[in-house]
């Protein structure tokens, strides 16, 4: 008040005062004097005062009785203008608060004078207000007659008057309360022991109470007892009240000063007593009342609904609720009953409009709700109050879907005040509202035709009431379309958000005290220990009590809500009001989750998930879930019949996506409207926020989820993320713009979604997890049996979800993986992909994750990541082993060197590919050994390394891809080279693994198991190397065989040295021989059937074009290895012990593969043979490079000669005695048992030589085209052995064996060979070149002829059987030998492309050994052996036949070779032939050299036609070399030579000197033909001998004389013959043969005459020359001869005549000589 109270202010009043004084005195000056007076002296009083106070305020308030009396003595003159003068006076001084109590009272009597006049009621109204503001002076009943005078200008006929006394009622009410809780403040600190109120006393109870409490009381009472048309007992002079105002002061009151009534009993008693009975009185009317009931219309409250009463009423009920529910638990339990039954359809439309609004308010206060809760519905015999009002609003809801809403008969048809006129209720316009010719969509509910506009009305969480406002109004209002629901709705929206933001909010303040306190418990301290326990366990009585509470007030609700909801849901068309009923689903199913109230939660989230789906779609869906329970039933409550309302198709949404139902048989099409993408955004959301709490109903939310996602056409894409995929099979998915921008953002909300999850904790995580699982399950039986695109939602996913969750994968991986194996095992080929995509995915994503603690230091966790991978192996679907493997080759390239344990694995997928698939699988699992093998070895665990090599041999059996198993081949081979390097590491980390095993073993008391055990592991390692490689050198394919076989010999070769040495016993006879066997047993049983070319455009060489001759090649390398071992480590091998027994088996192989039937092979043993003939005798022990450890072998010894059967061969044998002898020597075994058992061998060597040769050389018994005949190289190469090998035996070879080796050169040299190799083997015809073979023969012959040489005594013997050898090969010159009953072509007749078998051309071979006998018998021709066999007699014998074929010889050479050879053997022979001639050992050889001279000389062959006159005359000189030498060599020495020989080489000659013609010759060809100079020699030679006087028997001189005459009587003859013809013939000339006889007869006569001359004179007989001279006539006679050769050959043989023409002598001596 300082601004009334300042000097100014003060000087300013009294200023006024004294004006305000003089202006009354003016105006009373004529018609009032008194009051003049009192005026003029008011102002002395008045400056008396200021004079004398100094607190002049304060005085002029005690004197204020005074100071006032002029003014209302004023007011009593009922002038206007005085009254109002004073009026404006007396309010100045109460402004200043200078007006006493008693002057008050005065005050208020003059007013009420003036009112009761009818004077100046406005400035009385405002003089009263004034009065009751500005101080508290005014009490008790001064105060009440203020009020009732205001309350009787209420009253008055104007309006003016009316309202503003109104409003004055209303601020006086307003004052006399707040003076009161003024008074209260001042009392505060002073604490007043309250009195007892007793039972019903009113009046008395005022006593306790103070002045303005007091007032107050005594006003309110007196209220209630107006409205209750009572009359009043404090504000006397009442006249007139209404129930309208009395029921607003009421609530004003109520409403403003709720804490006065709270704190005073005496007013709550007021409250209880008075206004509840008051109240529920007044309501009577309203609850009686029916619809279409009594329609009399009266102002007075009659028995009919009224609409301000009732309005004001609930205004009334509302305060009374929202205040002081506290107080009246009992009379708020009706309230909210009658509230609840105003909603009913039979209620006026206003009432119930009003009700809702009432009920709106209720709803904003989640308190006031949660207290309704706790004090009725959780209590056992109370109305379920809160329950009631939910369901209410709920059934209201469904009633005005229902129910056409029918009010006063003015309101239905009356438009609704926001559609300018136009008819709404019909349902035809469906809201449509043509503006300007535009159409617009208002926002509306519309439900089975019923349509009904939603109106904002207000803002959210704020209940602002519009009819409840209306209290002007008499007439009940029209209530527009609409109103009713949309409040309704915002009812429910509000309920909902206030309930789940209150529960939610004590949730997270417990949540947070919990962890506070326990945060606190974790770190105590002594003292407050105590008081922790206490204050956590208070906590927990308080979170059990609220719990409670939540879930009643949840339980309470949740049924109404959800079907108000819903309906709503399915009516709305607005997108906005839809996105609200959404959204308080979407918090309600939060909230129950929250809690824990399954039902209520999964009931929730159906409707959501219905929402999503089309109309009667998701019934099919949902309803095999769990939501079976809530969908289509109808909840009671308290006899309200709540239908859930399942979704109507008619609703008029945009459609806004056609796609295909997911079914196992989808028929036809289903749309998705904008209001089913919409829930599904809020099942999203749901989703994503809340997953924590969904639990089981993770299954309704992905089930629904998954339904969309497929009609909506979303594929999974990389890492699960679903993206618009292609069209689907069957009427393509058609989706609008508006959705298509959607769709991304509704898969990325997806994905996000499954990211969330790794937010969950582990329990809602396996929720989630195992609703994926099943979704899934059922996704798979859906796409069993067709191959329709499958859902992949769940797989894609459970795939999303595994990614985000790594750094926990170890709780969800068994379930995650073990669910996708089973998917990668469906038949439907996509979706199997998918399953594999994932598994592949998550297994990569977690080996690369960065785990804590990482996977190098956790094993555990590494194998449970690739386990999986593993038992991909047992699916059979190709596609999915690919996958596999692709996932297994990127392991490897970005984990490779971190695998570790996890080898075995790996290793184990690689291997576990079979044969049969495929090629591109086993072509990627390839790679990845490929990879492995290359990158990986070092940093793999060793105990691996065995592994890898079983599964790069197995690849090598993969039979699909031939470069694979080459490869793999090769991949053996790297392997082995790492053996190599890193051997050392290798050995010492398999023997502290071995030993690691051994003691785990020994402990368990089992043996320990593995391949090859007795060898240490490394050893074992290599030793599974080699039998992999074994394997894989029998395969069926000659490429990997070859390859193999090749890759095991190189290995064994180059890293053999590293084995222990007793492994090789293994290596011996597991590996090589083991493999041996298998090789022959196959090549021998291989099929011989030709193999077409390969794959169109590959030639098959005819060298390989069967199994067999494929086989062959095998067998060939394999032998060849495993000889070449032997050669090369025979180091090693020899004090194995079993060597021998070793040998002996590997001659076996040699000797089987030499006799089989195929060159290739056969020929390749032999080669093997030399290789192991070529073998030195092990260097001694101190000499050796590389030591193996000395090995105590029991040695053989030589015991006794034990003989073989048929073989005088010493034998080995090891026993007792080699065992015994073996101990007493030293570590160094003595030499002779070396030498022994080495002669052994080469003496087994010899025996396995021997059984080759005559097996292979034995002519088969029958031939026809596929009779085998060994080849030429085969044979040659056979041959050539015997050198080197009989090097090692010479000293104990004998007869016996050289009559074999003869058999078998024999044999060998016979083969002939098959014309089609001939061109290559034989040199052509004429060519004198031995053939290898034959070269091989004469080696063999002269290296056992030079040991004979060089040999003891006892070996000469042999040289009469080489020689027989030697011939026996000389006679093949002319009679080739047979081969069995093969024939054979000449070799000129053969056609090579014919299968013939040529002979061979022998001529230079027989030649050549031709040649060798000469130059043996050279040296040998004086040997005691070659004496006493007849050497000589069977050369000559051999030569015979060539000799006397002469010109039928195959070769001309052979016969000139043989006479030159008889002629060089008789020169060495004949001399030898004559010291022994007393001996008889050359008897029967004369005989012999006769007929031999005879058939040669004379032969019956004739020379070739186009023999050359200089040939035939070097034939001549032959023929008489021969002569020659039986006339110097024979001749002479004819005393040492049996005579019968004599007698026969006499004939011989006298048979030459004649030689006859050839009847054959032609005329032309006679002079060549007639051998002169051979005649010549034999005549001479015969003259020579006829006529010696050296001729021991007249016989032999009667032989050659009776040779002449024959001679020259025959050429008589011819002579004569000749004349006679040529006379005859004149002109023609005679025959060319007569000429050539002719001509010859002539040469031999002058032959004959020459020879005679030179012939000792007394060899001649008389009679010979006789008859040579009676030739003489003759002769001249054919000098008319006309041949001109006839001629001059008649002058050569006339010539010689000259001699005998001399002077005659005596006739009686001639005739005497």
């Amino acid at each position: 008040m300082s601004g009334t109270n300042s000097p100014e202010a003060v000087k300013k009043l009294l200023e006024n005062m004294q004006s305000d004084l003089r202006a009354l005195s003016l105006e009373c000056k004529k018609k009032f004097p008194p009051v003049k007076e009192a005026a003029e002296s008011g102002i002395i009083k008045v400056k008396t005062i200021a004079a004398r106070n100094t607190e002049i305020l304060a005085a002029l308030k005690d004197n204020s009785s005074e100071v006032v009396q002029p003014f209302l003595m004023g007011c009593g003159t009922k002038e206007p203008k005085i009254t109002q003068l004073c009026l404006a006076a007396i309010q100045r001084l109460m402004s200043h608060e200078v007006v006493s109590e008693t002057a008050a009272g005065n005050i208020i009597n003059m007013l009420w004078q003036l009112m009761e006049n009818s004077l100046e009621e406005l400035k009385l109204l405002q003089t009263v207000l004034v009065l009751l503001t500005t101080n508290t002076v005014v009490h008790d009943e001064a105060l009440s007659k203020a009020i009732v005078l205001c309350f009787r200008l209420h009253f008055t006929k104007d309006n003016i008057t009316n309202n503003t006394a109104a409003a004055t009622v209303r601020q006086v009410v307003t004052v006399v309360f707040e003076r009161m809780v003024a008074e209260d403040e001042r009392h505060r600190d002073i604490i007043e022991q309250p009195i007892l109120v007793q039972g019903n006393s009113n009046r008395r109870s005022v006593s306790t109470l103070k002045p303005c409490a007091k007032d107050a009381y005594m006003l309110f009472q007196d209220l209630c007892q107006l409205v209750n048309a009572d009359a009043p007992y404090w504000l006397v002079g009442m006249t007139e009240m209404t129930r309208t105002f009395g029921l607003e002061l009421l609530e004003s009151v109520l409403n403003d000063f709720p804490q006065v009534f709270l704190q005073h009993q005496e007013f709550s008693f007021l409250l209880k007593e008075r206004v509840c009975p008051l109240v529920i009185k007044l309501f009577s009317p309203n609850i009686k009342f029916r619809q279409g009931s009594s329609t009399s219309s009266s102002p007075a409250p009659v028995e009919k609904p009224y609409f301000p009463i009732c309005m004001r009423l609930l205004r009334v009920v509302s305060v009374l609720i929202k205040q002081f529910y506290s107080l009246l638990v009992t009379e708020c339990e009706i309230f909210l009953s009658l509230l609840v039954k105003f909603l009913d359809a039979d209620k006026p439309q206003w009432l119930r409009a009003v009700a809702v609004e009432s009920i709106h308010r209720l709803c904003v206060q989640p308190q006031l709700l949660r207290s309704f809760c706790q004090s009725y519905d959780m209590k056992q015999h109370s109305t379920k109050v809160f329950r009631d009002i939910v369901n209410a609003l709920g059934s209201f809801i469904q009633s005005l879907f229902l129910v056409p809403p029918t009010g006063n008969p003015a309101t239905t048809n009356q438009a609704g005040n926001n559609n300018s006129g136009g008819s709404v209720s019909a349902p035809a316009n469906s809201g449509m509202v043509g503006i300007g010719g535009g159409v617009t969509l208002l926002p509306a509910f519309e439900y089975r035709g019923t349509w009904i506009p939603i109106l904002t009305i207000t803002v959210q969480g704020s209940a602002k009431a519009t009819y409840l406002e209306m209290l002007d109004k008499v007439e009940p209002p029209t209530i527009p379309e609409g109103y009713a629901m949309s409040v309704a709705f915002h009812c429910l929206l509000d309920l909902v958000r206030g309930i789940t933001s209150m529960i939610e909010g004590e949730l997270g303040e417990i949540e947070t005290e919990c962890q506070t306190t326990t945060e606190e418990a974790s770190s105590p301290t002594q003292s407050s220990e105590q008081q922790d326990l206490q204050s956590t366990s208070d906590q927990m009585d308080k979170e059990i009590v609220s719990r409670a509470v939540w879930e009643e007030m949840v339980n309470a609700c949740w049924c109404g809500l959800l079907a108000a909801l819903s309906l709503l849901l399915d009516a709305s068309t607005d997108e906005a009001a839809t996105e609200n009923i959404l959204k308080a689903e979407l918090t309600m199913a939060a909230l129950c989750g929250r809690l824990g109230l399954v039902t209520s939660r999964d009931a929730f989230i159906t409707a959501i998930c219905k929402g999503s789906l089309p109309p009667h779609y998701a019934l099919t869906v949902l309803n095999t879930t769990t939501a079976a329970t809530l969908s289509n039933k109808s909840y009671s409550i308290q006899g309200q019949s709540v239908m859930m309302i399942s979704p109507s198709s008619e609703s008029h949404q945009q459609v806004v996506a056609v796609g295909q139902p997911l079914a196992v048989q989808p028929q036809g099409t289903v749309m998705l409207t904008s209001k089913n993408i919409q829930c599904m955004r809020t099942l999203l959301n749901l989703a994503h926020c809340h997953g924590a709490v969904l639990g089981t109903s993770w299954q309704l939310v992905l089930a629904t989820l998954q339904h969309l996602v497929w009609i909506l056409g979303l594929k999974p894409s990389s890492g699960g993320a679903l993206k618009p995929g292609r069209a689907v099979e069957g009427p393509s998915t058609v989706l609008t713009t508006a959705v298509m921008t959607d769709l991304p953002v509704i898969s990325n909300i997806l994905s996000r979604l499954f990211e969330s999850s790794q937010y969950l904790d582990d329990v809602s995580l396996h929720h989630l997890i195992n609703a994926l699982c099943s979704l899934s399950l059922e996704a798979m039986d859906m796409a069993y049996g067709n191959n329709k695109e499958p859902s992949l939602f769940a797989v894609a996913k459970l795939l999303e979800t595994g990614l985000v969750n790594m750094h926990r994968i170890e709780i969800l991986w068994r379930p995650l993986t073990g669910h996708l194996l089973e998917v990668c095992q469906h038949p439907n080929s996509r979706m199997r992909e998918w399953g594999a995509e994932a598994l592949t995915s998550l297994i990569k994503a977690g080996l690369t994750f960065n785990h804590d603690p990482p996977l190098s230091q956790n094993q555990r966790l590494q194998l449970l990541l690739l386990n999986p991978l593993k038992e991909m192996s047992n699916i059979n679907h190709p596609d999915i082993r690919l996958k596999q493997l692709e996932c297994v080759l990127q392991i490897l390239q970005s984990q490779g060197d971190s695998l570790g344990p996890g080898w075995p694995l790996v290793l184990g997928v690689m291997g576990a590919i079979r044969n049969d698939q495929g090629e591109s699988l086993i072509r990627t699992a390839f790679q990845c050994l490929q990879l492995v093998v290359t990158d990986f070895l070092p940093t793999m665990p060793c105990t691996c390394l065995q592994i890898v090599v079983d599964v790069a041999g197995s690849f090598g059996l993969h039979n699909q891809e031939l470069n694979i198993s080459l490869t793999s081949i090769g991949l053996l081979w790297n392997i082995s080279d790492y053996f190599f390097q890193r051997g050392e590491t290798i050995e010492k980390e398999l023997n502290k693994e071995e030993a690691a095993q051994q003691k785990q073993a020994e402990e368990k008391g089992v043996v320990l198991n593995r391949p090859f055990h007795p060898a240490p592991p490394f050893d074992c390692l290599w030793l599974c190397l080699y039998a992999k490689l074994g394997e894989l050198c029998v395969d069926p394919r000659p490429a990997v065989r070859k390859s193999a076989g090749q890759t095991l010999f190189s290995t064994i070769g180059a890293h053999g040295t590293l084995l222990q040495h007793s492994t090789w016993h293994t290596v011996i006879w597991k590996v090589l021989f083991h493999l041996l066997d298998r090789v022959r047993e196959s090549s021998t049983t291989a099929d011989k059937e030709k193999i077409e070319s390969g794959g169109g455009n590959i030639l098959i060489h005819h060298s390989r074009d069967t199994a067999e001759k494929q086989w062959a090649e095998t067998w060939v390398l394999t032998l060849a290895g495993v000889a070449r071992i032997f050669n090369t480590r025979r180091y090693l091998l020899q004090p194995l012990g079993d060597f021998s027994r070793a040998w002996d088996v590997l001659l076996d192989h040699i000797q089987s593969a030499a006799l089989s039937k195929n060159n290739e092979v056969s020929l390749a043993a032999l080669k093997s043979f030399q290789e192991i003939l070529q073998i030195v005798s092990p260097i001694r022990d101190s000499d050796k490079p590389e030591t193996p450890p000395v090995v105590n072998v029991p040695v053989p010894v030589l015991i006794g000669s034990v003989s073989g059967p048929g073989l005088s061969r010493p034998f080995v044998r090891t026993d007792s005695v080699g065992e015994r002898l073996g101990r007493y020597s030293s570590s160094e075994p003595p030499v002779v048992t070396d030498e022994l058992e080495d002669l052994n061998l080469w003496w087994a060597a010899w025996n396995t030589w021997y059984r080759i040769g005559s097996e292979s050389t034995k002519p088969p018994i029958t031939f026809d085209k596929l009779t085998f005949i060994p080849s030429q190289p085969f044979l040659t190469a056979l041959i050539q052995i015997f050198p080197a090998l009989y090097q090692h035996i010479k000293t104990g070879f004998n007869m016996d064996d050289l009559q074999k080796l003869g058999v078998i050169l024999h044999s060998a040299i016979s083969v002939p060979i098959s014309s089609d190799a001939s061109p290559f083997i034989l040199p052509s015809y004429t060519e004198a070149v031995l053939t290898s073979l034959q070269e091989a023969v004469l080696t063999a012959l002269d290296v056992l002829q030079k040991a004979i040489c060089v040999g003891p005594e006892n070996m000469q013997i042999m040289y009469p059987a080489i020689f027989d050898q030697l011939l026996a090969f000389v006679e093949f010159s002319c009679k080739p030998p047979q081969y069995g009953q093969l024939e054979t072509k000449h070799i000129a007749n053969a056609k090579y492309n014919q299968a013939e078998w040529v002979a061979l051309n022998y001529v230079p071979f027989a030649e050549r050994s031709l040649e060798v006998v000469v130059d043996l018998y050279q040296k040998t021709a004086c040997h005691k052996a070659v004496v006493n066999e007849k050497v000589l007699q069977n050369i000559i014998k051999t030569l015979r036949v060539p000799l006397s074929l002469k010109y039928s010889c195959p070769s001309e050479s052979t016969w000139k070779l043989a006479v030159s050879s008889l002629l060089k053997v008789l020169s060495i022979g004949l001399p030898v032939a004559r010291q022994h001639a007393s001996s008889g050992k050359f008897d029967s050889m004369w005989p012999e050299l006769a007929n031999t001279f005879e058939d040669f000389l004379f032969t019956k062959s004739i020379p070739p036609d186009n023999l050359s006159i200089q040939e035939f005359q070097r034939n001549e000189s032959i023929d008489v070399e021969v002569v020659q030498l039986i006339s110097t060599e024979i001749l002479p020495y004819a005393n040492f030579i049996p005579k019968e020989f004599v007698g026969q080489i006499m004939t011989m000659l006298n048979k030459g000197s004649i030689h006859s013609q050839s009847s054959s010759f032609t005329e032309a060809e006679i002079d060549i033909r007639l051998r002169e100079e051979f005649s010549k020699m034999c005549f001479e030679t015969l003259l020579q001998f006829s006529f010696s006087n050296k001729v021991t028997t007249p016989q032999e001189g009667y032989i050659s004389r009776m040779a002449l005459s024959v001679l020259l009587k025959r050429s008589q003859d011819v002579l004569h013959r000749y004349i006679e013809d040529e006379r005859l013939s004149g002109k023609c000339p005679l025959p060319r043969q007569q000429v050539t006889e002719i001509i010859f007869v002539l040469k031999a006569v002058s032959t004959l005459i020459d020879s005679l001359k030179k012939t000792q004179p007394e060899n001649v007989d008389g009679n010979t020359w006789a008859q040579v001279i009676a030739l003489y006539p003759t002769l001249v006679e054919c000098i008319t001869c006309s041949s001109s050769e006839v001629c001059s050959a008649l002058k050569e043989a006339l010539v010689p005549f000259k001699d005998f023409m001399q002077p005659p002598a005596s006739r009686v001596q001639n005739g005497e000589s």
